[in-house]
């Protein structure tokens, strides 16, 4: 019985075998191989080439006997440990892939040799599909039969790609190191092997020259534990320190191309992209990107010499559509020692003050009006047990009473602390998610209070597309880089359509760049023709700094375009000096002024904001309720009954309080609290206060103002409070 079902086995397999090979290709044919269509990326128009991710195929075929050792040991260990001991087929491999596919009910692993990857390449299509692997093992076996190990390895090492448009080890050779594939040092033949498994990825020129560094030593360790190298070979190999080449391409606008590619990737895969001869039509403006560019390089180097600041980023979008339309990740995208092919526009940052409007955003969603007072003084935020909070603010002095816009406007610090107190630290992570800042944490207890200071990590691509929500009156665009894919047949496999949608209230959006866009409101700490004013072109700007300066932001806004400048250094460290507005804002100015001029874009006013209707005073501008005492007019004092009636004047003056003495944090228009002590911030807010008028100098401008001259005179109460909690003033 046993025989009999062995033997109906081998003929069920011997079926399966045969019914797949009926009508594959002979891989005696392999010397006739022709590359398929590479996939082309091209700007906006059409017409700018940007990259071609295969191109014109740099290939060179060499002799076997071309190929350094080193090569063919470092491939063998990179891609096929056991590739001289089987017959096109590790059943190991097979066997762990297998398991794998099974957990994931997906084929995702192939179990891959080197006869098999060769077979895949050249003659098979990427889809992961049980009949595949059938065709690609039938076809691995059959080469084995005809060929060689080193003719296979030999095929391999002339055919399989590199990324960057090389194919084979030579092309490679010459790609990455301007050398002959014979004159590759130990640690340039690993580096080459790492790179087939994935070239994009793992490219040189790519955005992972981490990932690159990580698979390289694996392959250098690889080659000594299997005794190919020695330990001072292996030591040495370590410590090369590898030249790239240049990326001799003409690679266009990198960092974005690159953004583009990812993805491509995410949806097609990396195979199907080398060899479907798609046509990708990008967002991209290459005139506007050129200029982009330049400006970049040129204010970066302005900007190392000034600050040790080394690298900046900028991303344009419009923000009708979210079309990117420049994107330059780092100041020189071929800079390997400075890791110019990071793109900082997709990487993870502290934004500093230019997150502030976000808060002031859901403060106004709750009902603060941009006429609302609040008390620019030394606070404690640190609530009775925990940890104390005292921020400063940027010039280090104090203001005293100031409105939310001035506090905006300025860029001030202790205010907008207590702004984000008030309109609620889930309330504004949740508003800053639904502007697109998805990279925050949903848990508030991960930031706290610091947060509006840019205490929480972003990346400049979603913040300028948050402020392109104030642009648009509330109205969000997701940030999109392709706008139409067509297959080689001229086939439309994508093509975008803008869907935009409402998640900010209009209304609160204007608030916003009514502020934002008020060069006198900003002129006390700025100046009057600072950076963030453009002249004629109405225009919003706010600038961010992180602490000790290891971050400078700029981001601004026209009703027609949005754009995001970061300076720093890939790896932070302190710039002394280098604030949003020395180093940042000059980029954005100049790249602003250079977009109107060489575009058809025509400045635009902003809407204004309706006018805000409110009973109470506080939300007004005022400090509160006036209290209208009879004063002399010489002293200043209190009049008496023998002051002369002609002496005797009116003054108003008004009792020094924090905005929680007068109403309720989570409904500012509604009733007047009737216990402020209940709030968790009141007694630090009022104490905070009382010791600015009793110690700085600036409270001196404000005193006559603030409370009455109290010279045994009682002072009518006054305010809605019925707390009975001391207060020192």
């Amino acid at each position: 019985m046993g025989v009999i079902l062995g033997v109906f086995g081998v003929v069920a397999v011997g079926g399966i075998f045969a019914y797949y090979a009926k009508d594959l290709p002979s891989p005696a044919s392999i010397s006739e191989i022709k590359i398929s269509e590479s996939t082309k990326i091209y700007d906006r128009t059409g017409e700018v080439l940007l990259y071609d991710i295969h191109g014109e195929q740099k290939r060179t075929i060499i002799a076997f006997e071309e190929i350094p050792s080193y090569v063919k040991v470092a491939t063998i260990v990179a891609e096929d440990d056991n590739f001289y001991n089987h017959f096109g087929l590790d059943f190991k491999g097979i066997a762990r892939a297998t398991i794998t596919n099974l957990r994931g009910s997906k084929v995702k692993q192939g179990g891959s040799t080197i006869t098999q990857q060769l077979i895949k390449n050249i003659y098979l299509s990427p889809e992961r599909t049980l009949s595949r692997k059938v065709k690609e093992l039938i076809l691995a076996l059959e080469m084995e039969v005809k060929y060689s190990k080193e003719d296979i390895l030999n095929f391999y090492l002339n055919a399989v790609p590199y990324g960057s448009n090389a194919y084979g080890i030579e092309a490679a050779a010459l790609t990455f190191f301007n050398k002959q594939a014979r004159e590759l040092t130990i640690s340039e033949s690993a580096l080459l092997a790492s790179l087939p498994k994935a070239p994009t990825y793992y490219s040189p020129f790519g955005n992972n020259p981490d990932k690159l560094k990580v698979r390289h030593e694996y392959v250098l360790e690889r080659m000594h534990s299997l005794g190919y190298i020695a330990q001072d070979e292996l030591d040495s190999a370590k410590e090369e320190k590898l030249s790239y080449h240049q990326d001799p391409t003409g690679l266009k606008a990198p960092h974005f191309v690159m953004y583009v590619i990812k993805e491509l990737e995410q949806t097609y895969g990396q195979e199907y992209l080398k060899n479907s001869g798609l046509t990708i039509i990008t967002s991209l403006n290459w005139e506007l990107q050129q200029e982009a560019q330049k400006i970049v390089l040129e204010w970066a180097e302005k900007n190392e010499k000034r600050f040790r600041a080394k690298n900046a980023a900028l991303v344009a979008l419009d923000p009708k559509s979210g079309e990117i339309l420049s994107m330059v990740g780092s100041r020189d995208y071929f800079d390997k020692e400075n890791d110019g092919n990071v793109n900082v526009t997709t990487r993870l940052r502290q934004p500093g003050s230019s997150f502030k409007p976000f808060a002031y955003a859901a403060a106004f969603e709750r009902g603060y009006t941009p006429d609302t007072i609040v008390f620019d003084v030394e606070t404690n935020f640190g609530v009775q047990g925990a940890e104390e909070y005292i921020p400063g603010n940027y010039d280090e002095k104090f203001r005293g009473p100031v409105t939310f816009k001035e506090a905006l406007a300025q860029s001030i610090n202790v205010p907008a602390v207590k702004i984000l107190y008030l309109a609620g630290l889930a309330d504004t992570i949740n508003l800053a998610h639904s502007l697109g800042i998805t990279s925050l944490k949903n848990d508030p207890s991960h930031y706290g209070l610091s947060l509006v200071l840019g205490g929480g990590e972003i990346t400049l691509l979603e913040e300028t597309a948050a402020y392109g929500v104030f642009s648009q009156e509330g109205v969000y665009n997701e940030p999109e880089a392709i706008l139409k894919i067509t297959s080689k047949e001229g086939e439309i496999l994508y093509e975008s359509k803008n869907e935009p949608w409402e998640v900010l209230d209009p209304q609160v959006a204007r608030l916003i760049t009514s502020i934002l866009s008020d060069n006198s409101l900003r002129a006390p700490l700025f100046g009057e023709n600072s950076y963030l004013n453009l002249g004629n072109i109405p225009s919003a700007a706010k600038t961010g700094t992180t602490q000790e300066y290891r971050d400078a932001w700029t981001l601004g806004y026209t009703p027609d375009i949005a754009v995001g400048v970061w300076v720093g250094n890939n790896i932070p460290s302190t710039m002394p000096g280098a604030s949003g507005a020395a180093a940042a804002a000059p980029i954005w100015y100049h790249f602003m002024k250079k977009l109107y001029e060489i575009t058809d874009l025509t400045p635009k006013n902003f809407t204004s904001p309706r006018p805000i209707n409110t009973t109470k005073p506080i939300l007004t501008g005022s400090l509160g309720t006036p209290i209208i005492l009879e004063v002399d007019a010489i002293s200043g004092k209190p009049a008496t009954e023998d002051t002369p009636i002609s002496m005797i004047e009116e003054k108003i003056f008004y009792e020094p309080h924090s905005l929680l003495y007068f109403i309720s944090k989570d409904d500012p228009q509604g009733p007047n609290p009737s216990d402020p002590s209940s709030d968790s911030q009141f007694y630090s807010w009022e104490e905070a206060i009382q010791k600015w008028i009793d110690e700085y100098e600036e409270a001196e401008d404000f005193a006559p103002y603030l409370f009455p001259p109290k010279d045994d005179v009682d002072v009518p109460p006054w305010g809605t409070s019925t707390s009975t909690a001391p207060l020192s003033l």
